[in-house]
C-alpha cells in the first residue's frame, strides 16, 4: 500500500487594499507657504545689494554706475505715490490704474489674438505632413525677424496708437504657441488615434477629443511662454504714438530722466507679468481638473 505525499500548498497572494473609491493615492504637494519662503531670500538678497551698491557708489562689470540709481526706498515711495498719491503730487500721481489697464488690455488682445490663430494652425499642422513640410520653411523664415524690427513697418502701415502695439504684441505670442502646438500634436501617440477610430471617432472630431487634450501640456507651456514675451514687447509698442500704458510712462521718464519712474514701470511689468502668468495657470488648473497640464 503506497501512500501519496501531499502537495504542498502555496500561501494565498497578498492583497493590497485599494483606497476608498478607487482612487490612487495623491502624492503630498509642498504647502504654497513653503513655496514663498524658499523664493523669498533671492529678492531680499537683492535689494541689499542695491542699497548697498547706491550708498556705496558701485561700478559693476559693462560700466554700470549704481550710483546714478535711486535707492530702493525712493522707488517705493514713488510707487505708492502712482499708486495712490499724496506723496510726490506730480503730473504722475495716482495714474498707475490708467497706465496698467491700459497696458494689460493691449497684452490680453494681442495675445488673445495669437492663440486663436496659433492653436487651430498648430494641430493642422501636427497632423498633415504635407502641410507642414509648406509652411514650415516659411514660419521659420519668418520667425527669426525680430518684433522690434517690424515696429518701424508697424507704424507705417497701421499707423499710431493701439493696433500697432497690439500687433506686435500678437507677433511675439504667435510663434511660440504655433510652434509648441505643433510639437505637442506631432508626440501625441498613435495608438491613441488608432483606439479613437476603432471606436467610432471620425477624424474631424479626434482632432479636438484625442490629439488637443493629448497635447495641452505642450500647448500650455507655449502660453505661459508667449504670455510673457507679450509683456516684453509691450514697452516696444508704447514708446511711439502712445501717451497712455506702462511703456509709454516709461519712455516719459526716460526723456526726463526720471529714473525712479523707470524703475517703478519696470516693477509694476514685473508683476503684472508674474500674475498674468499665475492667473493662466490657475484658469487652465480649473479647467484640467486632475489632469497634470501644469507643472506644480
Amino acid at each position: 500500500m503506497t501512500t501519496s505525499t501531499p502537495a504542498a500548498v502555496s500561501p494565498p497572494p497578498t492583497v493590497t487594499a485599494a483606497p476608498a473609491g478607487g482612487a490612487r493615492p495623491r502624492s503630498r504637494r509642498r504647502p504654497p507657504w513653503r513655496t514663498w519662503l524658499l523664493a523669498l531670500p533671492a529678492p531680499v538678497v537683492l535689494l541689499l545689494l542695491w542699497d548697498r551698491g547706491v550708498a556705496g557708489a558701485w561700478t559693476l562689470p559693462l560700466g554700470i554706475q549704481m550710483g546714478f540709481l535711486p535707492e530702493p526706498s525712493q522707488v517705493a515711495r514713488r510707487l505708492a505715490d502712482l499708486a495712490f498719491g499724496g506723496l510726490v503730487e506730480d503730473s504722475y500721481s495716482r495714474t498707475l490704474g490708467i497706465h496698467l489697464y491700459a497696458s494689460s488690455l493691449r497684452v490680453v488682445q494681442g495675445f488673445l489674438l495669437a492663440v486663436a490663430l496659433a492653436v487651430p494652425l498648430g494641430i493642422v499642422m501636427g497632423r498633415s505632413s504635407v502641410l507642414f513640410r509648406m509652411l514650415e520653411p516659411t514660419i521659420n523664415l519668418v520667425r527669426p525677424i525680430p518684433v522690434t524690427a517690424w515696429a518701424p513697418l508697424s507704424l507705417l502701415i497701421i499707423g499710431f496708437g493701439d493696433r500697432s502695439t497690439i500687433f506686435l504684441v500678437f507677433l511675439a505670442a504667435f510663434f511660440p504657441v504655433l510652434l509648441n502646438t505643433i510639437t505637442g500634436v506631432r508626440q501625441v501617440p498613435q495608438r491613441l488615434l488608432e483606439a479613437a477610430a476603432m471606436l467610432g471617432t471620425p477624424a474631424v472630431q479626434a482632432l479636438y477629443k484625442v490629439v488637443l487634450p493629448a497635447a495641452m501640456p505642450s500647448i500650455v507651456s507655449g502660453l505661459r511662454i508667449a504670455l510673457g514675451l507679450a509683456w516684453v514687447i509691450l514697452v516696444v509698442g508704447e514708446t511711439v504714438g502712445i501717451n497712455v500704458g506702462l511703456g509709454a510712462m516709461i519712455t516719459q521718464a526716460r526723456d526726463q530722466s526720471r529714473t525712479d519712474l523707470i524703475i517703478c514701470g519696470m516693477v509694476v511689468i514685473g508683476l503684472a507679468g508674474f500674475l498674468a502668468d499665475r492667473l493662466l495657470v490657475l484658469l487652465v488648473r480649473l479647467l484640467a481638473g486632475r489632469r497634470p497640464l501644469v507643472n506644480p
